[in-house]
C-alpha cells in the first residue's frame, strides 16, 4: 500500500507533500469539511477559508456569525460552530498547540472517534486506525465482511506502526480512485491478490448496506418580505437545525402545509408560485412561498434588512438560497 501511495498519491490542498510535515490545523479543518461533503466541493472552500483564517489563533478570534456565513452551502452547520469552539479551546487550554493523542483530541468540541484517529495518524503519524467510507469499503471487500461492526477491528490489524498517516491516506485514496462503489478497477489494485471479494467475484456486493428507511416529509412556508430593494432576514435560534444562520423568515416545519400561519409580521401576504424542495439527513422538506411589501419599521427584534442585489453575500443556507431564487427577484 505504501509503495502504491508513493507512486499514486492524490495532490490535495490540505495534504502535505512527500517529505513535508503535515499541518495539524489543515488536517483538522479538511477532515471536518469533508464530513458528508465531496473533495471537489471542499477544495475551493478550503482555500478561501485558509486565506481568511490560516491558523487556530485567527479562527479563535473570528466572529461566529462570519464563520457561519463562510460555511454556507457546506451543510451540517453544527460543524462550523464546533470549529470555532474547538479553535478557542485549543488556544485557551492548549496554548494554541493541537494535542497529539486520540484521547485528548476527542475531548475537544466537534471531534469524535473518526476525526481524532484521522488527526492523530495524519498530523502526528500515530498508529491510529482511520476508517472513513472509503476505507470501510476497501476493508469490507478485502476480508469479505458482511457485518459493519467487524470492519474496524479488521482494519486495525492492517494499521502499521510506522508511516501510519501515509497508510491511512493510501487507504482513502485507494477507495476513492480504485476500490470505488461501482465498477471497481480491480486490475489496478495493489491489494487484489489478497482480496477475498475479488477472489469470489462479488466485489460490488460489499460493504453490505442495510435497507434504507423512508424519510418523512415536512411542510412549511417561507416569507419573502420586501421593503424597497431590501428583503427581511432573521437569525435562526442558536441551537437546532441551521442554528445561528441568517435565513428568510419561515413558519414551523410540520406534517401538513401551514399556509400563512406564523408570518413574521402583519402584512398583505400573497402566496407565490414558487415551490422549494430540500432533503435533510432525516426528512424531506417541501416549502411554499409567500410574499409581501412591508413597513420596514415593523421588522421583529433582531431581524435585518438586506439588499436583494447582494443577497448572495448573506451566507444563507442552501434551502433559503433556493427560496430566494424561486421568487424570481434574486
Amino acid at each position: 500500500m505504501l509503495r502504491w501511495y508513493d507512486a499514486h498519491r492524490r495532490t490535495l490542498p490540505w495534504r502535505a507533500g512527500p517529505g513535508e510535515s503535515a499541518d495539524p490545523y489543515r488536517v483538522w479543518l479538511s477532515e471536518v469539511m469533508l464530513q458528508q461533503t465531496t473533495v471537489a466541493a471542499v477544495g475551493p472552500r478550503f482555500a478561501a477559508w485558509i486565506a481568511r483564517w490560516p491558523n487556530f489563533a485567527s479562527l479563535a478570534r473570528a466572529d461566529e456569525a462570519d464563520v457561519m456565513a463562510a460555511w454556507a452551502g457546506l451543510g451540517y452547520y453544527a460543524r462550523a460552530r464546533n470549529l470555532v469552539a474547538c479553535a478557542r479551546a485549543v488556544v485557551a487550554e492548549h496554548e494554541g498547540v493541537f494535542p497529539r493523542t486520540e484521547a485528548e483530541l476527542r475531548a475537544l468540541p466537534g471531534i469524535g472517534d473518526y476525526t481524532a484517529a484521522a488527526i492523530a495518524a495524519i498530523a502526528f503519524d500515530a498508529p491510529a486506525t482511520v476508517v472513513d467510507a472509503n476505507v470501510e469499503r476497501v476493508v469490507a471487500r478485502l476480508f469479505r465482511l458482511e457485518e459493519k461492526a467487524a470492519i474496524r477491528p479488521a482494519a486495525a490489524t492492517l494499521t502499521p506502526n510506522e508511516r501510519a498517516g501515509d497508510f491511512a491516506q493510501a487507504m482513502m485514496d485507494l477507495g476513492a480512485t480504485i476500490c470505488t462503489p461501482r465498477a471497481p478497477k480491480c486490475l489496478l489494485c495493489p491489494l487484489r491478490d489478497g482480496c477475498a471479494a475479488n477472489a469470489a467475484g462479488d466485489q460490488e456486493a460489499y460493504p453490505v448496506k442495510p435497507a434504507k428507511a423512508g424519510k418523512p416529509t415536512r411542510h412549511g412556508t417561507i416569507f419573502w418580505a420586501r421593503s424597497g430593494g431590501d428583503v427581511l432576514l432573521v437569525r435562526r435560534p442558536p441551537k437546532g437545525l441551521l442554528g445561528g444562520m441568517r435565513a428568510l423568515p419561515t413558519g414551523p416545519w410540520v406534517d401538513s402545509a401551514p399556509g400563512l400561519a406564523d408570518a413574521p409580521l402583519s402584512a398583505d401576504w400573497q402566496m407565490l408560485a414558487g415551490r422549494i424542495e430540500h432533503v435533510f439527513t432525516h426528512f424531506r422538506l417541501q416549502l411554499a412561498l409567500a410574499g409581501a411589501v412591508v413597513d420596514r419599521h415593523a421588522a421583529p427584534d433582531g431581524a435585518e434588512w438586506w439588499p436583494i442585489e447582494s443577497l448572495g453575500e448573506a451566507g444563507l443556507p442552501t434551502v433559503f438560497a433556493k427560496a430566494a431564487r424561486a421568487t424570481g427577484e434574486f
